[in-house]
């Protein structure tokens, strides 16, 4: 007897349209935190956590291999009933998407629209759902750790923090409300009901490199669903909007705003800002970016609206190159133009980004050669100033200061 709400956090404007986020097996409402900022700016958005995953009792669901998918969207539809949503958006990840999947064929009078990232109609044979449950009830999730990376992750990614953070989120899982979701996934085929999900927009995500769903998976739902659209992500595995987030997020904002009823031209330019806000935090952080807003005046708020839609919205969010080699590029620029101030700032960006301070030497040491020894030798001495703040002791509130 479900008599509890999972645990769930709010952002966004109150009086912005609902949208419900859910997670994947082993994660918690933190696999949604690159989308976050870039959604809530458009939406009232509500993330939950699968029952056993982060703060969710596992009671919720019931633990006698008896779980369904109906379970979860059940708990979905009690979250929604609590904020007085009669209509929502909804977007998942793996049997976060499976819950979508569902709501739409069995409730679709309460889904506006539905966004299914690296999700499945049927997540392969139910045996081996079976069997890892009763793996984890047995040795806790610890036993499922070690298949992660490899799963979630492609190979370039599985040792960045964000990685490292959600197979934190993994081992924190408590074994029956984990086992509990694998008693849903065994039950659950919804091929045969994808023909009649009709009135919901959808919108189908796929990583490119998923072993758990790979992108035949997400094809036969684009298929079968009438009228959807499908986004296979290059360079991603399981969890490709952690891995790859700025398409992920740019589909995501795209498809939901259309649901709005705004017109084409304003819905792509707060697609272009919500998309290249979130890009903007991700790279420069949000201390950064908090205190140029709150510098923001009159006069300067068209600049802020142009740098946030077009360098960060459509060029930083571009697909052709990775944040290292923009990184490299824009370390170039500004010391072949002598910028020292954005030089600085963007030689923490280049660290978050991945870069070594060995690698931004490099590229200050090419520089030397095509932009002139004196550009370089200022461009050395701010970013050796740099690296001083940030050993210090004081270096994490220094560099907060002066990025």
């Amino acid at each position: 007897m479900i008599t509890d709400l999972p645990h769930h956090l709010l952002d966004g404007p109150a009086t912005a349209p609902p949208l419900i986020l859910g997670p994947s097996v082993g994660t918690s409402l933190a696999v949604w935190e690159p989308q976050l900022p870039a959604l809530a700016r458009t939406h009232r958005v509500l993330r939950w956590d699968l029952p056993g995953h982060g703060r969710s009792p596992a009671g919720l669901l019931p633990s006698d291999g008896s779980a369904t998918v109906g379970d979860l969207a059940a708990l979905v539809l009690r979250l929604a009933d609590a904020q007085g949503w009669e209509r929502f958006a909804y977007a998942g990840i793996s049997i976060g998407g499976a819950v979508g999947l569902h709501l739409a064929a069995h409730r679709p009078e309460r889904v506006e629209s539905l966004a299914v990232v690296c999700s499945s109609a049927r997540f392969g044979d139910p045996s081996a759902w079976r069997e890892r449950a009763a793996l984890v009830r047995a040795e806790g999730t610890e036993a499922m750790v070690a298949s992660r990376p490899g799963t979630w992750f492609s190979h370039r990614f599985a040792d960045s923090p964000r990685a490292i953070a959600l197979l934190a989120d993994l081992r924190a899982c408590d074994r029956a409300g984990y086992a509990a979701c694998c008693d849903a996934l065994a039950s659950y085929d919804l091929r045969s009901a994808l023909p009649s999900v009709t009135g919901v927009p959808t919108l189908v995500v796929a990583g490119r490199d998923d072993p758990a769903t790979p992108p035949a998976h997400a094809r036969e739902i684009a298929d079968a669903v009438p009228g959807a659209s499908l986004l296979e992500v290059a360079g991603a595995a399981h969890l490709a909007g952690v891995e790859r987030p700025e398409p992920v997020t740019a589909a995501l904002l795209a498809h939901f705003t259309q649901d709005t009823g705004t017109d084409t031209d304003t819905a792509d330019d707060a697609s272009r800002r919500a998309a290249g806000m979130a890009v903007r935090r991700a790279v420069l952080g949000d201390a950064h970016v908090d205190r140029a807003i709150a510098r923001t005046t009159p006069f300067t708020a068209r600049f802020q609206d142009f740098i946030t839609r077009y360098a960060w919205g459509e060029i930083w969010t571009g697909d052709a190159l990775d944040r290292r080699t923009r990184s490299c590029i824009t370390l170039t620029a500004l010391i072949a133009h002598g910028h020292d101030a954005e030089l600085a700032m963007h030689i923490r960006a280049a660290l978050t980004n991945g870069l070594t301070r060995e690698e931004i030497g490099e590229v200050l040491l090419q520089s030397a050669v095509y932009c002139g020894v004196p550009a370089a030798n200022s461009a050395f001495a701010t970013a050796q100033r740099v690296f001083d703040e940030l050993d210090g002791p004081d270096g994490a509130s220094n560099a907060a200061r002066s990025s």
